[in-house]
Formats: C-alpha cells, sequence, structure tokens
C-alpha cells in the first residue's frame, strides 16, 4: 500500500524568519494606510484644473476616504472576529491598491471619489494588525508592538505630506498613486506571507442590518460634520443629515441590544472602561488633528499678514516630520510608561502633553523653530495618548472582540478628527481678514484655534483619570467585568 505523502513544511529558518517580521509588516501596512490618506492633499489646489471639477466637487476625494474609513472600520473589525483578521487584513489593503490603480489610471473625478471611497477600506489596517498583535504575541513583547503600531497614523501622516508635494511638484500627479499601488500590492504579498492566522474567532451570524443601520447613521453624521461649513450649519440639508443621523443611530442602538451577536456589542461599550476610553479617543483624535491641519495653514500664510512665512507645500512637510520621527522614537517609551504606571497614566499624560503644545503654540506663532517645537511637542503628546488607547482597549474586552472594540475605538478618533476639521475651519473663517484681496485668517483666529484644541486635549486628560483601574499586567480580566460579562451572556440566553 502506498504511503501517504509527508506534509511540506517551510524550513525552521523560513518560520523564524516570518515571525521576526510579523511586526515590521503590520506597521509599513499602518503607516501606508495614513500616507494614503494625506497624499492628495498636496493635489487639492490643483485638482479643479486637471480634472475639470469645481473645487466643491474635488472636497470629495477626501470626504469619500473619511466616510468610507469611517463605515468600514468597525464593520471589517466585527468581520475579523468572525472570519479570520489576516483574511480581512489582506482584503482591506487590496481594495486600498484597487483605489490606488484606479486613480493612477484616470482623471475622471467620479472615477476619482470612488476609487478614493475604496481606499477608504485601509482605515481598518490600525485596530485589525493591533488584534493580531495581541493574539500572536507574548505579553512582553505586546506593549511595544502595540505603541508601534498606534503610532504609525502620525508617522504616516508626517512622511505622506512632503512626499505627496515632491512628487506632484517634480511629476506628473499620477505617478503618486502608482507608488501608492506597488506599495499596497507590496503590503499584500508581505501580509500574505509573514502573518499567520490567528485561532481566536467568535463565531455566529454577521449581523448585517446592523452594519446597514450603522452605515446610515454615520454618513449622515459625518457627511453633516465635513460639509457644514461649506452648505451653512443652519441650512436645511445640513440640519436635515443630523436629524437623520439622531433617528438612525437611536434605531441602530436599539437593534442592536436586541441582536443576539449584534455587529457592537453594546454592553461592553456601556462599560466604563470601555466607554470612557471611547470617550478618552473621540477627544484626543480632536486635539491632535488640529496640530497639523492648522500648522500647515499657519506656514503657508503669506508673509503680507505679518505672521505667515510664505512657505511652499514641501517646506511646510519637511515642518511636520520631525512630530512623525519624534512618534517612532518614542513609541518604545510609551509602552515602558504604560506597563510601569498603566496606560490609563500614559494616556493622561498624552493628553496632558499635547495641551502644553497647544500652549507654546499661543505662546509663539511667528517663529519656525517655535512652530516646529509646537507642533512636535503635541505629536510627543499624541503618540503617549495613541499607543495607550489600544492597551486600555485589550485590557477591557475579551479576546474574541479585539478587532471590532478597536475598530469602534479608531471610529470614535476619526470622528473626532472630522470635528477637529470642521471646527477649525469655523474659527478660522471667522476670523479672517483680506490679504491682496483674498480673506486670510488672522494670527488671532489661529491663537483661537490652539486654544481649543488644547482645552480639548484637557478634557481628554480628565477623561483618562475617570477610566476605572487597569487590569493586571498578563491582561486578565478583573472579576468586577467577569461578573458584567457573566450577567450579559445571561441576559443574552435569556
Amino acid at each position: 500500500m502506498d504511503q501517504p505523502a509527508p506534509i511540506s513544511r517551510p524550513p525552521a529558518g523560513v518560520l523564524r524568519m516570518r515571525d521576526r517580521l510579523t511586526i515590521p509588516v503590520l506597521a509599513s501596512g499602518g503607516i501606508l494606510m495614513a500616507v494614503m490618506q494625506t497624499v492628495v492633499v498636496p493635489l487639492l489646489p490643483d485638482l479643479p484644473r486637471l480634472t475639470g471639477a469645481s473645487a466643491a466637487t474635488v472636497s470629495w476625494t477626501v470626504t469619500a476616504t473619511l466616510l468610507s474609513g469611517a463605515v468600514l472600520t468597525p464593520v471589517l473589525g466585527r468581520a475579523g472576529d468572525m472570519y479570520g483578521k489576516r483574511r480581512v487584513l489582506i482584503a482591506a489593503l487590496s481594495l486600498m491598491t484597487i483605489g490606488s490603480v484606479m486613480c493612477a489610471l484616470t482623471s475622471d473625478i467620479g472615477v476619482l471619489i470612488a476609487a478614493r471611497a475604496l481606499q477608504g477600506a485601509a482605515a481598518s489596517v490600525v485596530p485589525l494588525s493591533i488584534s493580531i498583535l495581541r493574539d500572536e504575541l507574548p505579553p512582553e513583547r505586546r506593549g511595544s508592538a502595540v505603541a508601534l503600531m498606534s503610532s504609525t497614523v502620525g508617522i504616516g501622516a508626517a512622511l505622506g505630506l512632503p512626499l505627496a508635494a515632491l512628487v506632484v511638484q517634480y511629476a506628473d500627479w499620477h505617478t503618486m498613486f502608482w507608488m501608492t499601488g506597488a506599495l499596497g500590492a507590496a503590503g499584500v504579498v508581505a501580509t500574505w506571507w509573514a502573518v499567520k492566522e490567528s485561532p481566536v474567532r467568535e463565531p455566529g451570524r454577521f449581523d448585517v442590518l446592523g452594519a446597514l443601520g450603522l452605515t446610515a447613521g454615520l454618513v449622515c453624521l459625518l457627511l453633516g460634520v465635513s460639509q457644514g461649513g461649506t452648505w451653512g450649519w443652519g441650512s436645511a440639508p445640513v440640519l436635515g443629515l443630523f436629524l437623520a443621523a439622531a433617528g438612525v443611530l437611536a434605531l441602530w442602538w436599539w437593534q442592536q441590544l436586541r441582536t443576539g451577536r449584534p455587529l457592537v456589542d453594546l454592553r461592553l461599550v456601556s462599560r466604563p472602561r470601555v466607554g470612557l476610553s471611547h470617550v478618552a479617543a473621540l477627544l484626543t483624535g480632536f486635539a491632535f488633528y488640529a496640530n497639523s491641519l492648522v500648522t500647515a495653514q499657519l506656514v503657508q500664510a503669506p508673509k503680507a499678514t505679518g505672521y505667515g512665512l510664505g512657505l511652499s507645500i514641501v517646506a511646510t512637510g519637511l515642518c511636520l516630520l520631525p512630530g512623525g520621527v519624534t512618534m517612532l522614537l518614542l513609541s518604545p517609551v510609551s509602552a515602558r510608561i504604560s506597563a510601569a504606571r498603566g496606560p490609563r497614566i500614559t494616556l493622561a499624560l498624552g493628553a496632558a502633553v499635547i495641551a502644553c503644545g497647544y500652549a507654546v503654540r499661543i505662546a509663539d506663532s511667528r517663529d519656525l523653530w517655535m512652530i516646529i517645537l509646537g507642533a512636535t511637542v503635541v505629536s510627543t503628546g499624541t503618540t503617549l495618548a495613541y499607543s495607550a488607547l489600544p492597551t486600555l482597549i485589550l485590557r477591557a474586552v475579551p479576546a474574541a472582540q479585539t478587532a471590532s472594540a478597536n475598530g469602534v475605538n479608531v471610529l470614535m478618533r476619526t470622528i473626532g478628527q472630522a470635528t477637529s476639521s470642521a471646527a477649525v475651519a469655523a474659527v478660522l473663517v471667522h476670523h479672517s481678514s483680506p490679504v491682496g484681496g483674498v480673506p486670510i485668517a488672522t494670527l488671532h483666529g489661529y491663537q483661537l484655534a490652539f486654544a481649543m484644541a488644547g482645552a480639548v486635549a484637557l478634557a481628554a486628560c480628565a477623561a483618562a483619570l475617570t477610566i476605572p483601574g487597569d487590569a493586571p499586567a498578563d491582561g486578565t480580566t478583573r472579576a468586577g467585568d467577569a461578573a458584567e460579562a457573566a450577567r450579559d451572556e445571561a441576559l443574552e440566553g435569556a
């Protein structure tokens, strides 16, 4: 009788290499995601001429990515918990790559907007990767890896702006998307090769109705927030969107509480350790986003304003680059602080440092070195805060729900960033004066925006300090949380 053929396994050296490359591959995916979100920014002034579309239509190349990312992050996070995190991660990177190739092949604004919506799927890369790290790494390596993964958002944003500006200035603008498409394809292959599929799953039927309800509610909410400045905050379309969002999300909340396997476990969210972490994420996202948004406009303002430096978009990106390097270097430090003092202390410290950075910006926003210093201090605080948020979530939720819970946390950061963009724009528009016939924000307007972001950072610090004490260092659940989980399961069974 023929003997069965032996199972072919990769050599031990190959397996060890894959294990060593897991963290770098996942981190590079997070950086690529952040780069993809920022590369279109230098193009915005020229896209109306390049595509023949209006400036309002062109702005949808940013809005579409924001909306799709916000909607798909919790949905893909839940799908990862149910069907495999590596599988869904590869799918998200593939959608981003397809979107990049579509952008590279067209100058039609409709196709560009659709392609940018596909690229928004990459927003789920970070929460999915963090969940994989929890499942695959031993506790002693997990903290620093999660901190690095969280910092990739700021690192990629700092790298993406100058890189895109250089490409736009010296090459055809489609080249930028060919580059992100090639990097995305390499990321898909590297993830398939180096990342193992997590064995942790939560079986059940996917909550399609919950996904549709959340999609409709978030689209109405974020569309109203992102377009309020353009359409008018008191206009009928914006007010209608906000009312629709409130109604749809209220019905969605009711449906989620009555579903056996909901898209978002609201009983879990209602626990203080989880819910307050989400509140802190929203506030931190608001405070963080104002830094790059306001800095970019401030240093590019004409010298005729009396405070502006008149820098090019390339020089502007280089001003933000030290902040990205700082985030890369400080991510291991933030992990050590969390290990020694707990992630809620790291989060509170990070929010306080962000507020200090804005105090520097208020004190001096005329000298370039002070502007860079203040922006870098804000980035330092962001590193501490963003590295602590997923650690808080990992310690507070069951292993089978880490991707969906982190997806909701990233969603809250996204809502905070969208709200920050709208609030900063409203402040700067209200405090502007004509320079050469063009309305330009005043220095006082910028200082008010810094003060607003700093106050929100202090609110994030206060929210962090109210989070109940951390779980033990090994990630086990406290007795109180275990009792809550048991009660929730009993309610679901009933």
